[in-house]
């Protein structure tokens, strides 16, 4: 089957997320995921680059935006008792024209391991927060 990593383990279950054979091998995502019965799914909706007031930070800067959207995903995790470790499947959203290189540099350091999630990435004409060049939404799984 390939290449196999596990995450979030309690009493021998995980998510196993798969990278076949065949397919691009990358640190940065996972090809599929398996999430075992009975854990607990939890949606992040996307998320910008804004403070808690509501105000863009990094504007024009696709790298700060991608940090602080990375950030204000991790605060909406963990309010859903969950951390960056459980979640299966990223999306992340960049406005056409923004740097995706530059943005992802900002953040693979924390997305990238042995066994890392899904990731969706697309470029879209723009986003419902007025300078926002980037959007990251996650879907999570725990084991409870």
């Amino acid at each position: 089957m390939g290449a196999v990593g596990t995450a979030c383990h309690i009493d021998g279950m995980s998510i196993e997320r798969i990278r076949p054979e065949g397919l691009v091998r990358s640190p940065a995502f996972s090809h599929v995921a398996i999430v075992p019965p009975g854990a607990t799914t939890i949606y992040i909706g996307g998320q910008n680059s804004v403070s808690a007031d509501g105000a863009l930070v990094g504007e024009g800067d696709v790298a700060v935006q991608s940090a602080r959207a990375l950030a204000n995903a991790k605060t909406a995790l963990a309010a859903a008792g969950a951390t960056i470790e459980d979640v299966v499947q990223w999306t992340v959203l960049f406005v056409d024209g923004a740097d995706i290189a530059a943005g992802y540099r900002a953040i693979a350091s924390e997305l990238a391991s042995d066994d890392p999630a899904l990731v969706t990435a697309a470029r879209v004409a723009g986003l419902g927060v007025p300078g926002a060049l980037v959007e990251i939404g996650a879907v999570a799984a725990v084991i409870r």
